[in-house]
């Protein structure tokens, strides 16, 4: 799998309207065939912060992601919500689910 973590510094102005701004975007990057998981959260220690945690099931889905309609469209219209250009850790893993953090086991 593909995995991408990325950070986005949001305008003060915009930051609670954030998940608004990214409904569609969020939407139809949900319902590419090859995406495991595209999911948003906000930072506790900065408002202004979204950290996107997203996976592809392989580089042949991250290539459609990236060249589909709705990325381009992204590519324009979040730009301007942005207080920065966003930060990205990306990698390939040879897995395809998120393992258990085993040294927290819930066993009930």
């Amino acid at each position: 799998m593909i995995f991408i973590t990325a950070k986005f510094r949001v305008l003060p102005d915009d930051a609670d309207n954030w998940p608004a701004i990214t409904a569609d975007f969020t939407t139809a990057t949900r319902n590419e065939p090859g995406c495991l998981w595209f999911d948003w959260s906000r930072s506790v220690d900065d408002p202004t912060e979204y950290v996107l945690v997203e996976a592809f099931a392989d580089d042949d889905a991250a290539s459609a992601h990236v060249t589909s309609a709705h990325f381009k469209a992204a590519q324009q219209s979040l730009p301007p919500h942005l207080l920065e250009t966003p930060r990205i850790v990306n990698f390939k893993l040879d897995q395809n689910n998120w393992s258990e953090l085993g040294e927290l086991a819930v066993n009930r």
